[in-house]
């Protein structure tokens, strides 16, 4: 199974936080990022961010990254979202 935890903060607090899973198997791990990432838009209602250098090169390392103002074109009511891998297939 695969799951990410997403958070959004505000002024360094947690304001909602969601676990997405994934069970297909027929996705590769990519996919299965960008599904997560596409759910986590919808649960929290956000549209959907833009991956600079600066996340990938993050989320390639430590499997996590942050989404700031500069992720969205449309204004965002929180200071960043977290998106996190905590289990993989």
């Amino acid at each position: 199974m695969f799951r990410m935890w997403m958070k959004i903060f505000k002024e360094n607090r947690l304001l909602k936080d969601t676990v997405i899973c994934v069970d297909n198997l027929d996705m590769n791990r990519t996919a299965k990022v960008f599904h997560a990432v596409s759910e986590g838009c919808l649960a929290f209602d956000l549209p959907q961010p833009i991956w600079l250098d600066a996340n990938i090169r993050e989320f390639q390392r430590h499997n996590k990254t942050r989404f700031t103002q500069d992720n969205f074109v449309e204004e965002i009511p929180f200071d960043f979202w977290e998106i996190h891998i905590i289990e993989e297939d």
